[in-house]
């Protein structure tokens, strides 16, 4: 093996990672983030944790990938410690997919059937078909994914051939054949497998670059067998570094991981050796194959997994002792907050999954930011300390809920997010800036009903039965526009608008009245100035709704800005605007004045 032939084993191995790298992103971007909600709402039982963690990971081709999720789930309190462990179990033997798919190198057959499942006889298609699938789909498309993972396949089963092609005069070497033979030694095996997976953080890949290693002939089963053991254990390392600065449960789910693999290792090495000591083995002198590593890889992942299913909770408890509470600084209470919001950092690298994340966090805090403004009406109407002192609790979650999300989704901005993403994220920039300011003036009403409070002023009964009229349309745009944003209910905001416009009429109206009352000495300048400043509160409320209900359209139907969209429907050009106006306008009317009276 000459210098050149190095060269070509080294971009082969680049070929072959960077091909494996572009086809798991590939996947990832496929699904938009499916596969990890499934994931994350389907655990509920260990049994079908397994199966969810075998088939996410056979679709991704990344146990590393799902794990480091499922730590990021714990982490975030979604999945509870007892639900990771069957998804854990489920990864590994998921992995093995891939080693089966690279396999198809070793084929070695005249017949045409069988030579066309070789990666040379197909991979040369899926490059043509994925090139036009990357270069006609539009960014974030379908198309395009799908064109970058046929591109990944494609240039990972070159890379595969070229490395197998370059090791092939390896098996000539006597220097290369003594490495192997130190190989054979369980231990120095065990570490290689390790150290080489831990390196590049992809067991499949390292599967992989061991199987283009049998090929040239040089690998027997027993160096084979004990790197493969090695390379369960170093695949832990992914993990293990992401759970760094997460929290304790966490830290936990890592721990799992490790010792499920470092366990199953232990024991089937051990058993193994045993057995061959007593029963010679004849394969394990024999050179390995592609399709042998294939075997065993998966017979060992799935022997571990029988093995240690029954003791799921011993995998915990021993995590728990490993791993005991500790107290936490104000920057891991922050990341811990964020992590309880559902904003786990480990989710950016999913960019889909992790933006429907922050829609999840920004539909509590629509809630929240609804509750205070509501809580807020109802302390105007009958002063309560308990419920004033709720509301600025609820306004001091909103504040945080707004700080939380917006950080993150700095961050998520800078990755590579498909046009829908990027849309949701516009949606919630909007949202959650709009819900703070609702939340503010829940504080503002729960402070003007506190000056009332103590300065004993009240307004008069028209005043009063007017301020309830008019609440009554408030809660209702906030009810339907929390409604419109949490469901992404277009046809629900669009009823937004026209009870906006309502509000603001009705404000006018009230304002006339009360200038009627003062004009007649009926009611008082210091509840007047109140009262105008809650008509001031009720209106921007009603403003915020509406901004959220048309950001919602807008990016719903690509339409023009703001300001053109409500021109065209309020002057009378859309019918539905001006139905849906019709119908609050006779709904929402304030009390009839008396004769005698305003």
């Amino acid at each position: 093996m000459d210098i050149f032939d190095i060269l070509t084993m080294v971009g082969g191995l680049a070929m072959f990672l960077y091909g494996m790298s572009v086809m798991g992103d590939g996947l990832m971007r496929f699904s938009g983030g499916k596969l990890e909600r499934i994931l994350e709402k389907l655990t509920d039982r260990r049994i079908k944790g397994l199966l969810l963690g075998v088939a996410v990971t056979a679709a991704i081709q990344s146990s590393s990938a799902t794990t480091v999720m499922v730590v990021g789930f714990v982490n975030s309190g979604i999945m509870k410690l007892n639900q990771a462990v069957g998804v854990i179990m489920g990864a590994n033997i998921g992995t093995t997919v891939t080693s089966w798919i690279l396999s198809l190198t070793g084929i070695q057959s005249d017949n045409v059937i069988l030579s066309l499942l070789k990666p040379s006889a197909f991979a040369p298609v899926l490059a043509a078909v994925g090139i036009y699938m990357y270069m006609k789909g539009k960014d974030g498309s379908r198309s395009k994914n799908g064109g970058m993972i046929l591109l990944g396949f494609a240039v990972l089963m070159f890379g595969m051939e070229t490395m197998s092609g370059a090791v092939a005069p390896l098996s000539e070497s006597p220097a290369f054949v003594r490495i192997l033979t130190l190989f054979s030694n369980p231990l120095f095996g065990i570490a290689a497998g390790a150290i080489v997976t831990a390196a590049i953080q992809s067991s499949s890949a390292s599967v992989g670059i061991l199987q283009a290693l049998c090929i040239s002939g040089a690998i027997n089963y027993s160096a084979a067998i004990p790197i493969i053991m090695g390379q369960n254990i170093g695949t832990c390392v992914t993990a293990m570094l992401s759970s760094m600065g997460a929290s304790t449960n966490a830290r936990r789910t890592s721990f799992i991981h490790l010792y499920f693999n470092l366990i199953g290792t232990v024991v089937f090495t051990t058993l193994f050796y045993v057995v061959h000591h007593f029963v010679t083995l004849d394969f394990v002198s024999q050179p390995a194959t592609a399709a042998g590593i294939a075997v065993i890889h998966s017979l060992f992942n799935i022997a571990c997994t029988i093995m240690l299913f029954p003791f799921g909770d011993k995998l915990v408890k021993l995590a728990i002792r490993t791993v005991p509470d500790t107290g936490d600084t104000d920057i891991e209470i922050r990341a811990k907050r964020a992590s309880e919001m559902g904003l786990d950092e480990r989710f950016l690298e999913r960019p889909s999954f992790a933006i429907q994340r922050c829609k999840v966090a920004a539909n509590e805090m629509a809630d929240k930011a609804s509750d205070a403004f509501m809580l807020a009406m109802d302390v105007l109407k009958n002063y309560d300390k308990d419920k004033a002192d709720a509301v600025i609790r609820l306004e001091q979650e909103c504040d945080e809920y707004e700080d939380i999300i917006g950080t993150y989704m700095v961050k998520l901005s800078g990755r590579d997010l498909s046009r829908e993403d990027s849309q949701l994220m516009s949606l919630v920039l909007h949202a959650i800036n709009d819900y703070e300011r609702i939340s503010d003036h829940a504080i503002n009403v729960v402070e003007a009903a506190q000056e009332m409070q103590t300065r004993e002023i009240s307004m008069t009964s028209y005043g009063n039965l007017e301020l309830d009229s008019f609440g009554t349309a408030i809660k209702d745009i906030l009810m339907i526009t929390g409604e419109a944003f949490i469901s992404n209910d277009r046809s629900k905001a669009r009823q937004v608008e026209p009870l906006e416009e309502v509000v603001d009429n009705l404000s006018a109206e009230m304002r006339q009245r009360h200038i009627e009352r003062l004009r007649k000495g009926i009611c008082s300048m210091e509840a007047g100035i109140i009262l105008e400043d809650i008509l001031i509160y009720f209106e921007r409320v009603s403003d915020h709704c509406s901004n959220i209900a048309l950001c919602l359209i807008e990016i719903g139907e690509d339409s023009f800005g703001r300001h053109e969209y409500v021109s065209e429907r309020t002057k009378g050009s859309d019918p539905d605007f001006q139905n849906t106006y019709t119908l609050m306008r006779n709904r929402y009317t304030l009390p009839k004045v008396q004769e005698g009276t305003v």
